[in-house]
């Protein structure tokens, strides 16, 4: 009886006995041979300036000259005509719609691309 017991004793230590694993070769040389694949690293991109699109005044030389029709800064009795760019008045009128008359028919004899600007009583931007 005692060689059974020693029998069992040895089949449960087998058991019990974590076995060893043997080190995967086929693994290792496809690895080797054959390197894993990485995703392409893409180069950081420079952000898009935003586009800032202004109206610039009329160039020396260019040809167009813009023409201002405005309330005159003084008394704000009379409508003056001017050139961009220019603090001096070309004429001086009663009524708004005199002044633009007269800066339409500048532009239309200079013939070569100019144009009139009408400001509102407020000083801002009303006709172009």
């Amino acid at each position: 009886m005692a060689v059974k017991t020693t029998a069992t004793k040895a089949s449960k230590k087998d058991t019990k006995a974590p076995a060893k694993k043997a080190p995967a070769k086929a693994a290792t040389t496809k690895s080797a041979a054959k390197p894993a694949a990485k995703p392409a690293a893409k180069p950081a991109a420079k952000p898009a300036k935003p586009a800032v699109i202004t109206k610039t005044p009329a160039k020396a030389g260019t040809g167009k000259t813009a023409y201002h029709v405005s309330k005159r800064d003084n008394d704000g009795r009379e409508w003056k005509v001017f050139i961009q760019g220019s603090n001096k008045v070309i004429k001086l009128f009663n009524t708004q719609a005199e002044a633009l008359e007269y800066a339409k028919s500048i532009c239309k004899n200079k013939d070569d691309g100019s144009y009139v600007l009408l400001h509102g009583l407020d000083g801002k931007m009303r006709k172009y």
